[in-house]
Order: structure tokens, then C-alpha cells, then sequence
């Protein structure tokens, strides 16, 4: 099950980290979209995972992922370290059997989970975010690959919310920056964040962006969950920024999970039937649907459009682009 070019290595971590050079159990874990080889193992009666890392490529070098996922598990964020080898590319963490998360715990949990997370010290840059995904959105818009009749108008507010929204410093914390379900596990007590090789420093909103899209659905949660997380009451500002953000990452997810479903070869269907956005985000939540399979990232791509579209429409979208305008006036 472990490649045989990475057995010897896999050896000494277990001697490393518990002093044996064999586990119990191995179970191989298939969900998400890692290339890594993830296990779970038992060794000395107790469950741990196992990480993998199979490509050698400088992208692939996990001395950057470690070094984010360290202190977040010293902080309690993340499940313990028992091991970290840069060299090997192998990690052993604890196992965390987790539980399902009810959204109404998971409304109070994770705005506190999140304010604890970009009150890390600084993770390194990486890229800088907003300007690595505009490059990608502009591709997309360029290729075509959906008429202007659908997508027009979307493009077009989004080049509004560029002009008025820019990188702000005290914005820029520790972020995960792939907050899916898949990624937050809940032991029936403590919210435990896994798979840290997205993080690295970026703007405190898309964390909150992304999480909100699961667990926000009026403006009463809206306010519960910035004021947990700010520990006050948000300002006129900080909800025009966070509504903006959101706007902003539902047109990155419209276009990734597109673009991802093409690559698969499904073809886009324009005369999709409609799924309702809160109805399709609270099974991704359950894990009643997974977004490896293309015809349901095309669905998620679709009720993102959808509901970036309706945003657009409302009253609050003008008012925050003018608050933040009022802030950082555009070039």
C-alpha cells in the first residue's frame, strides 16, 4: 500500500516519532483532491495519520506547508505533530475521528476557530492572492468558454469591486485559504483544521468569505458571526469588505470549479436545472455531496454565478462598493 521508495522512509518516522518501526493497521484515505498518499495507521493502539507526499517537484517541497501547520497545532488548530520530515516529505499527525458538525455549533465555532487562526504569527506570503486569482478569472473571461449573454454582466461588476478593493495591511493574517468541509473536522467538542498546504499570508476575509457561504443565511447570522470573530460588533467598513470579498469568491469558485469540471471533459450545460444555493452548500456540509465528481463541481460552479448575480442586484452591493471607495479611492 505505502510505495515501496518510500517504505524505508515511512520506517523511520515511526521509529522517530513512537519508537517502532511498524504499524498495526493501515487504512488508505481517498477523499479530497491531494495528490499525497493519505493514511490512517494504528500504531501502539491508537490512530494517527499518515501523509505521503509522492512528487519530488519543488512545488510539492512541504517545508513551507510544515511550517504553517506547526504552529497551528501548537495552537491548538490543528491536530498534533508527531512527525515532519522535509527531506522524506512524510508527516504523522494524530487522528481525529470526527463527528457531524451542526451548523448551529458550527456558527458559533468557527468565527472563534478563524480569529484564533489570523491571530497566528505570520505565515510567510506565498502569492499574492487576490492578484494570482484576478490573472486566472481574466483567462477564464478570455477564453470564452461561456457566452457574454451569462457571464457579462458578472465581469463587469467585477471589474467595480477591483477598483475599489485593495490590499489593506492590517487585513493580511495567517490564512488557511481552503476552508472546505473536507477541511474542517469536528470531534464533537473542538473544531480541528487539516491540510495546510494552501496557507500562507493573505487578506482575513477570504477565509471568512469562504466558511460564511456554509454557515451564513441571514443578516442576524451575518452579524453573530462578524461580531464572535471581530468581539465586537463590525464596523460599516468591515461588513462592506466582507460583503465585497464575498462577491469576489463566489465568482473565484464559479470560474475554478468551471474550469475544473471542463478539464474532465463534461460538457457545459446551459439548460442545467437550477439548484438552490443554501440546499446544495448544506449537503456539501453533511458530505452528501463531494466535489470531486465534475457534474457536481459544474453544479456548484452554477450556483455560484447565480447567486454572485443576484448580489449584484441589491442595494447593499452599491453601498459597499462606496464605503470602501470612501476608504481606498480607486486609481
Amino acid at each position: 500500500m505505502i510505495p515501496e521508495n518510500k517504505q524505508t522512509a515511512v520506517m523511520h518516522a515511526l521509529q522517530v516519532a513512537f519508537g517502532v518501526s511498524e504499524f498495526e493497521e493501515i487504512q488508505q484515505l481517498t477523499a479530497g483532491l491531494s495528490s499525497a498518499l493519505i493514511f490512517k495507521i494504528v500504531v501502539k493502539g491508537k490512530s494517527y495519520l499518515l501523509r505521503v507526499i509522492t512528487r519530488t517537484d519543488a512545488m510539492a517541497d512541504p517545508t513551507h506547508y510544515y511550517g504553517c501547520m506547526k504552529p497551528a497545532a501548537d495552537a491548538g488548530l490543528a491536530p498534533r505533530v508527531w512527525y515532519a520530515g522535509t527531506a522524506d516529505r512524510i508527516s504523522i499527525t494524530d487522528f481525529v475521528d470526527a463527528k457531524p458538525f451542526p451548523i448551529n455549533e458550527a456558527k458559533v465555532l468557527m468565527p472563534d476557530t478563524l480569529k484564533r487562526l489570523h491571530a497566528l504569527p505570520r505565515f510567510p506570503t506565498r502569492v499574492p492572492y487576490l492578484d494570482f486569482m484576478d490573472n486566472s478569472i481574466r483567462k477564464f473571461q478570455s477564453s470564452n468558454a461561456l457566452p457574454a449573454s451569462i457571464t457579462g454582466e458578472m465581469f463587469r461588476q467585477y471589474e467595480r469591486i477591483k477598483a475599489v478593493y485593495t490590499g489593506n495591511e492590517e487585513d493580511l493574517v495567517s490564512c488557511h485559504n481552503d476552508l472546505k468541509p473536507d477541511n474542517i473536522l469536528f470531534d464533537g467538542t473542538q473544531v480541528w483544521l487539516v491540510d495546510w498546504e494552501a496557507a500562507f499570508l493573505n487578506d482575513r476575509y477570504c477565509d471568512l468569505a469562504v466558511t460564511s457561504n456554509f454557515l451564513i443565511t441571514d443578516d442576524t447570522d451575518e452579524k453573530k458571526y462578524l461580531g464572535i470573530y471581530f468581539g465586537k460588533e463590525a464596523s460599516e467598513y468591515q461588513q462592506a469588505r466582507f460583503f465585497l470579498m464575498r462577491q469576489i469568491m463566489h465568482i473565484i469558485y464559479f470560474h475554478f470549479f468551471m474550469a475544473l469540471s471542463s478539464n474532465k471533459n463534461i460538457p457545459i450545460d446551459l439548460n442545467r436545472e437550477k439548484q438552490g444555493f443554501r440546499e446544495l452548500h448544506n449537503r456539501v456540509w453533511k458530505g452528501e455531496i463531494y466535489l470531486l465528481d465534475p457534474i457536481a463541481q459544474q453544479q456548484y460552479a452554477w450556483v455560484h454565478l447565480e447567486q454572485v448575480l443576484q448580489n449584484m442586484q441589491v442595494k447593499r452591493f452599491e453601498e459597499a462598493l462606496r464605503i470602501v471607495a470612501n476608504v481606498h479611492p480607486a486609481k
